[in-house]
């Protein structure tokens, strides 16, 4: 294929949510008819996304068409979707939790440390400029698509190694793939071995039970559900003027942290304030949201993946993605799921630590909502995995980037 042959087209926002929401259906198709899926609980979003992005390759190898997608409306459904879980949150929760973030946080700054000394590995093994480890660890697995375009020029820029942006961006979509696929079967594994149950809940916290799905829910009707979307806004608009304002401080946050921040205040200062007041948090309508918001944001995540981009780097990124994975499933089996309690809880959020630590903060939540579905709610896991991995780890990271490619 000629590069003059190469045709392109960027499927416009309406059309790329429109897909989404096919795409969701598709995977829930899959998983219905494919027991693997079903058993070990790969997210809707997840076998729908990846077929689609199988499919573009396909369009782009034989069809010499190369399929972009507008992606403005996926950013906002990411801060919807984390200001209900802000919307969830209760400080009984949190002071419970207090020492589980302590915990987490310590296991994941390891982690970090890990996953780039398996990055400095990969560049011995396959002779490849030592700084290029972060783009092969933390900088695009934890860290993602942007963390990895933001240093791919520095490195490339200190080892004149040429590939190195595209190595970068090409890891965090492999990572990607791996982390929506290992979460479920993780948990499955610690779930049937250690015969572990669900703590009593009063409510769900994102999506709803499977046996739920397929008829109307107690408790989901218009009022609820406009009354749970009305609070969303509210708590949009003030994390707005929050990350406004702390924005002009020096400090940058991603919006949707501000949004979940302010989300936890609403919900623990509002109820007590105005106790006649109806209020969403824990309620099926806005579980609903939840579940809406995240499925169609990784559905458009996972389709919109280039997968060609990483058919030219080969052999070497896919030994190192794997020795990665091999490292993340080990650290999760030996160390996150006994640190966190060996419980049902510590189950759910060894699923999504592989999740995030592979891939995103989104990935993570679908991974244990995948999970929770089935086997039963785990409340202190939604709020514990975002507070960590969307809001402390970037800071982390970046002194663990600097530490590294200093070596």
């Amino acid at each position: 294929m000629s590069d003059t042959a190469l045709k392109t087209f960027e499927v416009p926002d309406f059309l790329a949510v429109t897909l989404g929401l096919i795409v969701f259906f598709l995977g829930a198709f899959l998983t219905r008819h494919v027991a693997f899926l079903r058993n070990y609980n790969i997210p809707e979003p997840v076998s729908g996304g990846l077929t689609v992005a199988l499919i573009t390759w396909a369009i782009f190898a034989w069809g010499e068409l190369e399929l972009t997608f507008d992606l403005d409306t996926r950013d906002s459904l990411l801060v919807i979707f984390f200001t209900t879980i802000g919307l969830n949150a209760r400080m009984a929760d949190l002071i419970a939790g207090g020492r589980a973030i302590l915990i987490l946080l310590a296991l994941t700054i390891g982690f970090m440390l890990l996953q780039n000394g398996t990055g400095l590995l990969g560049t011995i093994l396959f002779d490849l400029p030592k700084a290029v480890s972060v783009l092969l660890g933390s900088a695009s697995l934890i860290g993602g698509h942007g963390t990895a375009i933001a240093w791919g020029p520095t490195i490339k820029a200190e080892t004149g190694f040429a590939a190195a942006e595209e190595i970068g961006i090409a890891s965090a979509t492999l990572g990607l793939v791996f982390a929506a696929l290992i979460g479920g079967p993780i948990a499955k594994y610690l779930i049937d071995r250690g015969k572990l149950q669900p703590e009593e809940s009063d409510g769900p916290v994102v999506g709803l039970p499977y046996e739920e799905k397929e008829e109307a829910s107690e408790g989901i009707n218009h009022i609820n559900l406009m009354r749970s979307l009305l609070a969303v806004n509210i708590a949009i608009i003030f994390g707005y003027i929050a990350n406004e304002a702390i924005a002009e401080t020096g400090l940058k946050l991603p919006l949707f942290v501000s949004c979940l921040l302010v989300g936890i205040i609403m919900s623990n200062t509002i109820p007590k304030l105005f106790p006649n007041l109806p209020w969403p948090a824990r309620t099926r309508s806005l579980a609903l949201i939840s579940d809406y918001t995240l499925s169609i944001f990784l559905a458009m995540s996972l389709m919109s993946m280039q997968l060609w981009t990483l058919a030219g780097l080969g052999g070497p990124l896919l030994g190192v993605l794997l020795l990665q994975v091999l490292a993340t499933v080990a650290f999760i089996l030996l160390v996150v799921f006994p640190a966190m309690g060996s419980n049902y809880t510590a189950a759910v959020l060894s699923a999504g630590f592989a999740g995030f630590s592979l891939g995103a903060t989104p990935t993570a939540i679908a991974n244990m909502s995948s999970v929770t579905k089935r086997y039963g709610p785990a409340p202190l896991a939604f709020i514990l995995l975002p507070l960590v991995s969307a809001f402390f780890v970037d800071l982390a990271n970046a002194f663990i980037i600097r530490f590294f490619v200093a070596l």
